[in-house]
């Protein structure tokens, strides 16, 4: 994979930035000078403008995401590092409405410390900000771990479920406020069977004997505290989502996301998936809605992710809420 990192300017993920606008050009805008995506038709309706972004190497995260009934602007960095903060003000400044701008931030040292910065740039021009920090993952909810749980798939569901809260009008304070709700209530695990290419060695990230399996990994290659056995997918679904549960209110409707982390085939998914809605059944827990694909990526690593996001009524109106990007369209 190293060779397809060595672009005519050297820089991967601003090539790829410009192409994705030029291909979805009807949806969105490339704003070059800064590195950011704006949709091109955004909501009439709203009073708040909604950004996220991260690190490249997770497409379609952030830039699918851009569109009516979504983000108003997304701000990705290279690959798996953090936009730099002039980047966000100056998304922020581009999408702010009104009652201002909320930030989507996923629960990464550099992702805080750059939005953090770019806030404080925002308050001083006196643009009301507003933050949501997405920490779903439930493998790095540990005492030991000084940052806290990672944001991973359950980015995908919350930015969809504000997008639809967004349209509807509501500020700034009621925006963060549902925000931290769902991601209170909503947890991500992931595995992995082999790592991703490091665009640094050309070489996989991590080595795994061909018995084990990477319970827990992040989406940059985070290695989990242990690898185990390999298990068969019916096993291994069922332990994820029991765990996944436990984490949960009970017996609430949750919408899923079974998400590939890069390499995985569609048809592993949908098996995946088709054992997660068993299990669900099994412990008597709704499951409201589905997404299954490749949503939240970890370059060409081979594994799969299950988000689960508790939904009340609310939610799942808001999520069922029209939408147009280059990823999420009814």
């Amino acid at each position: 994979m190293s060779a397809y990192f060595e672009t005519a300017t050297g820089d991967l993920a601003s090539e790829a930035l410009r192409s994705f606008a030029d291909v979805h050009g009807e949806l969105l805008s490339a704003h070059s000078r800064f590195g950011f995506l704006t949709a091109r038709d955004p909501s009439a309706t709203r009073t708040v403008g909604l950004l996220s972004g991260g690190g490249s190497g997770h497409e379609p995260l952030h830039g699918g995401y851009v569109g009516l009934g979504m983000l108003d602007a997304a701000v990705p960095g290279r690959v798996f590092a953090s936009p730099h903060n002039r980047q966000v003000y100056e998304a922020s400044l581009a999408v702010a409405r009104p009652g201002g701008v909320l930030h989507l931030v996923k629960n990464y040292t550099g992702d805080r410390i750059n939005f953090g910065i770019a806030a404080e740039r925002l308050a001083h021009k006196g643009i009301p900000c507003g933050r949501v920090l997405i920490d779903d993952d439930l493998a790095s909810d540990a005492e030991g771990i000084a940052a806290g749980r990672r944001g991973t798939g359950g980015t995908v569901l919350v930015e969809k479920v504000l997008g639809g809260a967004a349209d509807r009008g509501m500020g700034l304070a009621e925006l963060q406020d549902l925000g931290e709700r769902l991601v209170a209530g909503c947890r991500s695990l992931a595995v992995a069977t082999a790592a991703h290419t490091s665009p640094a060695t050309g070489g996989p990230a991590f080595t795994l004997d061909a018995d084990r399996l990477e319970y827990g990994v992040g989406i940059h290659g985070e290695r989990a505290g242990s690898t185990i056995h390999r298990l068969p997918l019916a096993g291994l679904v069922e332990r994820m989502t029991t765990e996944l549960l436990g984490a949960l209110p009970a017996d609430v409707p949750v919408v899923s996301l079974v998400n590939g982390l890069g390499a995985t085939t569609l048809l592993e998914l949908y098996a995946a998936h088709g054992q997660l809605a068993r299990v669900l059944r099994g412990a008597g827990v709704p499951l409201a809605r589905s997404l299954v694909g490749n949503y939240i990526t970890s370059l060409d690593m081979h594994g799969f992710s299950i988000t689960l996001m508790a939904a009340d009524p609310l939610t799942l109106s808001l999520y069922d809420a029209p939408v147009h990007t280059p990823v999420l369209r009814w």
